[in-house]
């Protein structure tokens, strides 16, 4: 999964996220802002627990002055994919862990924050939510 930003010069360089709206971060030079742009992507798309956010997907190749392509992190992506396909099924955490065979909702809500599910919970994710693409969240 990867997004898209626009990098503006200046004193102090600064992006934007051009598919999130209101991602923004800066850097004292090119390497911190690189850094700074991987780090609030990560926290942007880990919204607040309870949060009924579904993040638009990012788009497949933007181009232009000043566009970087910006790379979620995998467990992050996974995380957001699993969170948005739950919403737009209608169901609560609790009925997605009975869909999926867990035994505490805590396991579940592991999956939707920072997860690293075996292969085997992959499996029973994929048969819950066939939508999830590995793909998207591996960075293809």
């Amino acid at each position: 999964m990867t997004y898209h930003f626009k990098i503006h010069d200046g004193k102090i360089p600064w992006a934007e996220c051009v598919e999130l709206e209101g991602c923004v971060t800066q850097g004292k030079s090119a390497g911190g802002l690189a850094r700074n742009m991987r780090e609030a992507l990560g926290l942007y798309l880990m919204e607040p627990e309870g949060s009924k956010v579904i993040f638009p997907l990012p788009r497949p190749k933007i181009r232009g002055a000043g566009i970087v392509a910006v790379e979620v992190e995998p467990s992050v992506a996974f995380s957001v994919q699993l969170r948005q396909l739950r919403l737009r099924s209608g169901l609560t955490q609790a009925e997605a862990a009975r869909r999926l065979g867990m035994n505490s909702l805590y396991s579940y809500q592991r999956l939707e924050r920072r997860p690293n599910p075996s292969l085997s919970m992959m499996k029973n994710v994929k048969r819950v939510f066939p939508e999830l693409s590995v793909d998207l969240a591996l960075g293809g």
